[in-house]
Order: C-alpha cells, then sequence, then structure tokens
C-alpha cells in the first residue's frame, strides 16, 4: 500500500515528505491507522544521525495514536476497529526481563528495532527501491505504520488521539517516573529539572504521589505557569539563579527528596544529585545525554546515602500501564490538554520541530487527514 510519511534522509537536514510503499502486517504484526502523532526531542536527536535508534533513511516518530486497521496471522489481543497507543517500549510478558519483575524494559523485541528494522531484520517501507528504516519498532511520522503485537496498547476508544499520543512518551515517561519509580511520600519533596513535555509531567506524578513541596527548575520563565497549573509549588530560573543547588535546598529543608533530570544534560543531573538529599536523596536520570557526556559529581556526594538511578520509560510496562495513564487522563486525574501547544498536519512536521528547538512548544501534535 502506498502512505505518506516524513523521511529522515541526511543528518541534520529537514524531513522530506514522501509516499513510501509500506508491505502488510506479516505474521505477529498490526497495521495501525495512524490518527496522531507527538514530535519529540529524541526524535529531534535522532535527526542527527547520531541519536539512540538512528539509521538513515528513516521515518521516525514514536509516540502516536490511531486505529488498528489489519493484523497479521496469530494475533490475538488486538483486532481491526480497537483504538491503540504503539510502544517503543514492547511488552512480551514471556522474555526474561518481562518475567523477572524487576524491569520494564522488555528484550523480546529490542535489538531489531534499535537498528531500524523489524524483528525479522527486514523493513515494511520502502521508497521505490530503496529500504527506508524503521524508527523504535514505531515510525508514526506518517498516515499508517506497521509494529510487533507486543508493541500496542489497546485504549479507551473514547479517549482523543490528538490527545492521548502524547502517552506514547512524554505522559508516560514523566507521570510513570513518579508514581512507578520514585519513592515520593506524602507530605515529601521533588525537583524537576527541565520543564518540558517530560518534566511537566513529573510534576503532575508528584503530585498524586503526594508531594508537597515540588520545585520547578527551568531557563525559560515562560513555563512557570503552566507547572503551576499541573501542581509545581516553587519556580528557579537557572538562567538568572547563580547557586541552583542552594536555592533547592533553601526550599527543600537541607536537599529534595526526589530529582528529576528531564534535559539530558549531564552538568545538570550533577546539579540533581548535589540538590537532593545527603542522606536519602534519590536522582532520576530520565533525560537522554549523548554517549560521551560524564557525570560531573564527586564520589564522595554518595557516601552518605544519596542514590542515582536510571529509567526507560518511566518505569511504565507498556501494554501494562499505559491504558490505566489513558482512563487517568479520561478520569482527569493528569492534565494533557494543556500541554498540547500546537496542532498542525504532516506537511508542516518541520515547523513543529523548529517550534520545539526554539522552546516555543511543549508539545506540536501532528494531525493527520
Amino acid at each position: 500500500m502506498q502512505i505518506k510519511a516524513a523521511v529522515a534522509f541526511e543528518p541534520n537536514s529537514p524531513l522530506v515528505i514522501e509516499t513510501l510503499e509500506l508491505d502488510g502486517p506479516k505474521a505477529g504484526e498490526v497495521l495501525i491507522d495512524l490518527k496522531a502523532t507527538g514530535v519529540c526531542h529524541t526524535d529531534g536527536l535522532a535527526m542527527t544521525g547520531t541519536g539512540p535508534g538512528a539509521a538513515l533513511p528513516q521515518v521516525l516518530g514514536h509516540e502516536g495514536a490511531g486505529v488498528v486497521a489489519d493484523v497479521g496471522p496469530g494475533v490475538t489481543s488486538v483486532k481491526p476497529g480497537d483504538h491503540v497507543i504503539p510502544l517503543y517500549a514492547p511488552e512480551c510478558g514471556t522474555c526474561s526481563n518481562c518475567v523477572s519483575g524487576r524491569t520494564n524494559v522488555c528484550i523480546g523485541n529490542t535489538m531489531a528495532p534499535m537498528k531500524g528494522l523489524m524483528k525479522d531484520r527486514t523493513t515494511r517501507l520502502r521508497l521505490g527501491n530503496q529500504p527506508i528504516h524503521h524508527f523504535f519498532g514505531t515510525s508514526t511520522f506518517a498516515e499508517m505504520t506497521v509494529v510487533p503485537e507486543n508493541a500496542v496498547a489497546k485504549i479507551n476508544p473514547e479517549a482523543p488521539f490528538d490527545s492521548v499520543c502524547a502517552i506514547g512518551c512524554a505522559v508516560t515517561t514523566g507521570v510513570g517516573a513518579a508514581i512507578y519509580v520514585a519513592d515520593i511520600r506524602p507530605g515529601g519533596s521533588a525537583a524537576i529539572f527541565g520543564l518540558g513535555g517530560i518534566g511537566l509531567n513529573a510534576i503532575q506524578g508528584a503530585r498524586i504521589a503526594g508531594a508537597e513541596t515540588i520545585v520547578g527548575i527551568d531557563i525559560n520563565s515562560d513555563r512557570e505557569g503552566i507547572a503551576r497549573q499541573l501542581g509545581m509549588t516553587h519556580f528557579i530560573n537557572a538562567k538568572s539563579e547563580q547557586d541552583v543547588v542552594g536555592a533547592i535546598k533553601s526550599v527543600t529543608n537541607g536537599g529534595a527528596d526526589t530529582c528529576f533530570e528531564c534535559t539530558g544534560v549531564a552538568a545538570v543531573l550533577g546539579q540533581a544529585i548535589r540538590a537532593s538529599n545527603m542522606f536519602w536523596g534519590h536522582t532520576l536520570a530520565i533525560g537522554v545525554a549523548s554517549p560521551t557526556d560524564v557525570i560531573p559529581v564527586a564520589a564522595v556526594e554518595l557516601v552518605m546515602g544519596r542514590k542515582i538511578e536510571g529509567l526507560y520509560f518511566g518505569g511504565a510496562k507498556g501494554r501494562t500501564d499505559v491504558p490505566k495513564i489513558v482512563d487517568m487522563y479520561m478520569s482527569g486525574d493528569i492534565q494533557i490538554d494543556p500541554l498540547i501547544t500546537h496542532r498542525m498536519p504532516l506537511e508542516e512536521i518541520n515547523t513543529a520541530f523548529d517550534l520545539m528547538h526554539r522552546g516555543e512548544a511543549i508539545r506540536s501534535v501532528i494531525v493527520m487527514d
């Protein structure tokens, strides 16, 4: 079948709208008619040709929502007409990681997608005779996509696609980090570094978990209003504040119980660690840093009990937890709509990236025709 998609051909170049050939689903695969997709910093990193999962030429996108159009042989958990979110963090339920109960990172189908391929080491996308790579097994910058069955979460059919698509990455990563991984206790404190799509959702998660003092740190003061709406109690402008760590300690009685690093900047992660409580501070490294970055923290900072923890997709299990987070949105427990600052067609996707890089958008959503 022919589909319209945004293709990354060359590093650091705009995406190109092309008509591609998409093969139908093979055994264990699902064809999704995409209705909306969010634009994320991780996609922008992949456009450089060096980010995780980058394998140009490639159809990027990993934050989508749509309707099942067809299924391949052996698929039993979804059927045509089901409303779904494709998952870059699959959940097979049978691999050693899934059955361990110790991680949400499924290894039943991870290596091929990180190389831009499906599980059988081939691609379903091509431009003429040229193969086009998938991205994170999802490739949502397209009208339709083929994904493995274990990378599909069936959701409430009443949920609006152009809002809940953000649950495919930003919302789950932020909210999930707070409710699934962080040990936030009622009346406790949290500091969130970076008030983008993930950080703002970490604020919501910290509020739900019972944090009383929630400090937001960003270089953009325009984010203060929406952050307070979602539950932030204190704001620190990292551009004008000379001592960010000291400022956090002054409002959290010596250091935050939990720090969320959502920028992917190693120097900021170092600040987050030092801003956490000396004895029980827990720092979550959420932002994706450069592979060559090193955390600038002296080993002595950890001696008394501070902890650093990396996490993927907010610690959430894709097929189990994503439908629950959709329900949290539908019940009003979390807000998504204030975070969707721009909606536009696929043809304007490069504008969405420009808005993101200039800090003028929290989340831009591409709405398919």
